[in-house]
């Protein structure tokens, strides 16, 4: 098996400490030495700038659905020449009255190539397999759905 990191650093800035005023603003810095600037959602007194940890979480789910749908194709003798994804996070409130991002609709659109083309039958398969396979989405207790453009 693997372990992931991440290191997250945030510090007051010299700025006062209630509610409203603190920074959210933090930097995190990936195992591969990538950063990014992070901060809460704007609605939560953030940056728009940011990342987000709701956004991160969808973009997450995104990412690791499509690695699979790539490697399950590519086992299957596919050939895949693009693929996009206009993904969405809802942020709710779950069945135990909780903030949560309850729902994530992913809607992967894959250009194939070659003689090989699968009917919408297998397509739908392909991602069925994909989304049971994707790390992420057995790592979450949000609704994840995959509708295929």
């Amino acid at each position: 098996m693997s372990e992931h990191t991440a290191t997250l650093h945030w510090s007051l800035q010299g700025r006062s400490f209630t509610h409203e005023t603190y920074s959210r603003d933090h930097t995190l810095t990936f195992e591969n030495g990538q950063k990014s600037l992070a901060s809460s959602a704007p609605g939560f007194f953030g940056n728009p700038e940011g990342l987000n940890p709701e956004t991160l979480l969808v973009g997450s789910l995104s990412s690791c659905h499509m690695l699979t749908f790539l490697a399950v194709c590519a086992k299957r003798g596919y050939v895949i020449e693009s693929y996009d994804d206009e993904a969405s996070g809802k942020l709710d409130k779950n069945a135990e009255g909780k903030m949560a991002i309850t729902l994530v609709t992913l809607r992967p659109k894959a250009v194939f190539s070659g003689d090989k083309q699968p009917s919408a039958e297998e397509l739908t398969k392909l991602h069925e397999r994909a989304h049971a396979n994707c790390f992420i989405a057995s790592s979450v207790r949000a609704d994840v759905r995959v509708e295929p453009v």
